[in-house]
């Protein structure tokens, strides 16, 4: 061991969590903390996390500027509503398009249930748009109808795409209203 002094204890601050009140017996009786209620305690938790969008950042970058673009397989003309880097078939790397985001309803789902941050809106309505210049689908939020009122006459519903003021670089920076 060398002469170098260590700190003998940890020193405390009142940051983080703090218990208090925490029920234990009196006595020496400890086998009454067999009945003891598991111990339960609510803690935030938080990081900063670093993503790359890789070859999708074009499609964000849309998003961000209100322009929505799609992919395109230059031969085939195969054309994907989300973004994708490399055709399915063919392996080849597709070229970006912008298209108008209007389009129809395909099918729609109603979630009672969602991530942490859109427990706040539910219920919301989830759409499958189909445009005519695509090949696949693609996945939105539904804006501007009545959760508890949907039904099959929704299918078929021509749609428009509208984009947020603030872009978060998120799936979300564009969602749909039916056009009437």
């Amino acid at each position: 061991m060398s002469n170098k002094e260590f700190p003998q204890q940890i020193e405390e601050n009142l940051e983080g969590t703090t218990v208090f009140n925490i029920p234990f017996p009196k006595d020496d009786d400890l086998s009454v903390l067999k009945k003891l209620s598991p111990i339960v305690y609510k803690h935030p938790y938080s990081i900063e996390y670093n993503y790359s969008y890789g070859l999708d950042s074009p499609f964000f970058a849309g998003l961000a500027n209100k322009r929505f673009i799609v992919c395109r397989e230059p031969e085939s003309g195969y054309t994907y509503a989300t973004p994708r880097g490399h055709d399915m078939y063919s392996g080849k790397e597709t070229e970006w398009v912008e298209i108008v985001p209007e389009g129809r309803i395909h099918g729609f789902t109603v979630c009672h249930f969602g991530s942490e941050a859109f427990l706040p809106e539910c219920p919301f309505v989830l759409i499958l748009v189909e445009f005519e210049e695509c090949d696949t689908l693609f996945l939105a939020r539904l804006i501007g109808v009545d959760p508890n009122k949907a039904n099959i006459d929704w299918i078929g519903k021509k749609v428009k795409g509208r984009f947020l003021r603030n872009a978060k670089l998120k799936p979300t920076d564009i969602y749909f209203n039916v056009v009437e």
